[in-house]
């Protein structure tokens, strides 16, 4: 009662310690949440004005530059030497040079123009000053800033002196380069007329005013465009027009165009973005930039993580002072459960182990029972099977066992296990059973029967084991191929039982998997004599050496299979021969053939108890023959193939020869006429006779196309003894005559 009471006070104490952890927790997220999104406000705002600010700046430096350009082109307009360049058709040289200094002079002043163009319709010439591109006299195909001509053409659609946000493409001597300007253009148009008459053209770099807007680092930390005049929204740093989706597109038009200064938090681009902006400026312009929200937020989600975070701790740290006061105040009674519970797991581990080591032992015949001290020994050890009585070696055998091991590991000495206690509870029904792990792919059990009649129990045991395969598959998905031996009447008869077993186990070889083998069915095969089938090594022989991969696979199986009526020494010895003389027959076709057989079985062939089916076996000797088949197809298939291409180059070198034929080719290679023409058909499906017409003719296109032979020289030449012959074939063959085809080609 006391040891209750105590138990119950520590565990008041920890609800109590709990409840007020839990409520600390519930506070500290509350008052967190509420935190959190205040000071998103307050971070978005302060996000909005320093981008508004950095904003209205760049608007202020487009203006300021805008009043510079315009000041700057009214001061050309008025230079006397540059004038001369805009209205005189034909200015001399000391003109032009006095002019472009001036445009130098001007450059060399202002860092921030990046080049000046003064343009005259009337001659087409542009004069250009450039500060990293080309500079001089160019007509209009020769600038390499094309762009500027489509400015000039649609003139009409710009304010004079309004920005222009453009890139465009300068040629220096490093090669091409890409400039990014704000181009201003002052032109001298009278009335109405379509056409310009001199312009003069001021690019800023755009560096000097997108500075507070300019190229970031990443996407990651925003982007800042300029919604200009015309709807066009242009990139801050590339000034590029920047294609928008119907739904930015949309957002833009509502929201910002000709909008107060301000900001959102909206779907740009298909990410979450604090979008801000500026109020239209005197060019009607806008600035806009697009910062994802996740890198406004950052440290606001960074604040509120660490919350939680400390929340988690201070709940987790509850949690275990909670447990620990628990077992602080009940910490006698744990030590004596713990004490009770660890004794009785090391007697009955240390029980098992003993059990199993020596019924191990005595199986295996390194230990036996003779005396009376031995046998008292085997009681203490909780072994009550009588070995004195009739009794049975029954061993249980994984089937498929290295898929077992792929599949499960290193949990299989539990599915032994496991088999073991099927074995055990079904078994006990008839027998006193003891089951024993030998540590293999197999386990041994021992029965005794429990009725002392004298007729045989070969059915009960045979259903008995059947119930125990069935178990086994139902319950553990494991095969089982069981062996029984016959029964035994002295404890001295167990190690021979259980060596009778385990080789009459190596039957399921014949008998496949999940058979049901009696050992004594084993020991009567051993009073039969062998003789190896010395006919059937030789049709074996006889077959791959010919290439006859069927009929070698059927006499080898054969061989093995009469071997199931014999000892399981007979297999192997039978395995072996058979294994010495395959090698034999692959070193003489490798030999003859030169070939490279991966699969050879002079490196390693296991022993037939390697094998659980005889079709695994088979299998192994199997695919080497068609390995070797398969190399000597490719060999054959080789040595055709280089045939044909002798036969095709001296074709191609022989055609004009009037005596190449298919004897004069077989004379030639010292072949068959007969076998070369079978040969080169199979693998070209052509004749020859069709090929060395095919090429001749060929020749006589090329002659005909290239030459001027007359028809009868150009047939003598392709190889044509007769040019009524060659007349005919190449009308036959193209549906022309070689006039025809000379006068298409040449007309």
């Amino acid at each position: 009662m006391p040891a209750v009471q105590m138990k119950n006070k520590g565990n008041l104490y920890s609800k109590l310690l709990f409840t007020i952890t839990l409520c600390i927790v519930l506070t500290l997220l509350v008052s967190s949440l509420f935190y959190f999104f205040t000071y998103m406000q307050i971070d978005l705002k302060k996000a909005y004005q320093s981008d508004v600010s950095n904003l209205t700046q760049t608007s202020k430096e487009v203006i300021s530059m805008t009043e510079s350009a315009q000041s700057l082109s009214f001061q050309i307009y008025r230079t006397f030497s540059v004038s001369k360049l805009m209205f005189y058709n034909d200015p001399n040289i000391y003109d032009v040079t006095a002019a472009m200094n001036e445009l130098n002079n001007y450059l060399s002043s202002m860092p921030f123009i990046e080049s000046i163009y003064v343009y005259n319709s009337a001659n087409g010439q542009f004069y250009t000053a450039s500060r990293q591109g080309e500079s001089g006299t160019f007509n209009k195909e020769e600038l390499a800033d094309q762009g500027i001509l489509d400015i000039l053409d649609q003139f009409q659609q710009y304010r004079p002196f309004t920005p222009i946000p453009r890139t465009y493409t300068t040629v220096s001597l490093a090669g091409e380069q890409v400039t990014k300007a704000y181009t201003y253009l002052g032109y001298d148009a009278i009335g109405r007329t379509p056409k310009i008459n001199s312009a003069v053209i001021i690019n800023i770099s755009s560096a000097w005013i997108n500075k507070d807007i300019g190229a970031n680092k990443s996407d990651t930390e925003g982007k800042s465009y300029i919604l200009d005049n015309q709807d066009r929204m242009l990139s801050g740093d590339t000034l590029l027009s920047k294609p928008l989706n119907e739904k930015d597109a949309a957002f833009i038009q509502e929201h910002i165009k000709k909008k107060q200064s301000g900001y959102a938090v909206t779907e740009f681009e298909g990410k979450k973005s604090l979008i801000s902006f500026t109020s239209p400026d005197t060019l009607e312009w806008q600035y806009v930039r697009v910062t994802p929200y996740k890198q406004v937020t950052k440290a606001i989600y960074s604040i509120r993580n660490t919350t939680i975070l400390i929340a988690v701790i201070i709940l987790v740290i509850g949690l275990l002072i909670s447990w620990l006061l628990s077992r602080m105040l009940y910490r006698p009674i744990h030590q004596i459960m713990n004490k009770m519970n660890i004794l009785e797991t090391e007697k009955r581990n240390s029980s098992y182990t003993i059990r199993q080591n020596m019924l191990r032992s005595l199986i295996q015949g390194s230990q036996s029972i003779q005396t009376s001290a031995q046998q008292q020994k085997l009681l203490q050890s909780g072994i009550t099977f009588d070995f004195n009585s009739r009794f049975r070696v029954v061993m249980l055998r994984i089937d498929q066992l290295a898929a077992l091991k792929e599949t499960r590991g290193d949990d299989l000495h539990v599915y032994k296990f496991a088999v073991m206690n099927i074995g055990w509870e079904i078994g006990l029904k008839h027998y006193r059973v003891e089951s024993v792990d030998m540590d293999a792919d197999y386990v041994i059990m021992l029965l005794n029967r429990l009725d002392d009649g004298e007729e045989s129990d070969d059915a009960m045991l045979r259903e008995v084991l059947t119930q125990i395969q069935q178990s086994s598959l139902d319950f553990l998905k494991i095969g089982l191929s069981v062996t029984y031996s016959p029964e035994g009447y002295q404890a001295q008869q167990l190690s021979n039982l259980y060596k009778l077993v385990k080789e009459a186990s190596q039957h399921r070889l014949f008998h496949g998997l999940g058979s049901l083998i009696d050992a004594q069915d084993i020991i009567a095969l051993k009073a039969k004599e062998y003789n190896f089938p010395v006919d059937k090594e030789r049709k074996l022989t006889d077959a791959l050496m010919t290439s006859k991969t069927t009929e070698a696979k059927k006499v080898f199986a054969e061989i093995v299979q009469e071997t199931a009526e014999f000892p399981i020494h007979v297999v192997q010895l039978a395995i072996s021969h058979l294994t010495m003389t395959v090698n034999n027959i692959l070193f003489t076709i490798q030999k003859n053939n030169s070939l490279d057989v991966e699969a050879s079985l002079s490196i390693h062939i296991p022993s037939p108890d390697h094998f659980e089916t005889i079709e695994e076996l088979n299998e192994v000797f199997f695919s080497l023959f068609d390995d070797i088949q398969a190399k000597l197809s490719t060999k054959r298939s080789t040595k055709q193939g280089d045939l044909i291409r002798r036969i095709n180059d001296l074709i191609h070198q022989e055609y004009a020869n009037p005596n190449l034929s298919l004897n004069w080719i077989a004379d030639e290679m010292d072949m068959s006429s007969i076998y070369l023409s079978r040969v080169y058909k199979h693998q070209t499906l052509a004749a020859i006779v069709d090929v060395i017409n095919s090429v001749r003719l060929e020749r006589a296109k090329e002659y005909l196309e290239n030459t001027d032979c007359s028809i009868v020289d150009i047939a003598v030449k392709s190889g044509y003894t007769s040019s009524s012959y060659f007349h005919r074939m190449f009308k036959k063959s193209f549906g022309v005559t070689p006039s025809d085809y000379r006068k298409m080609k040449l007309g």
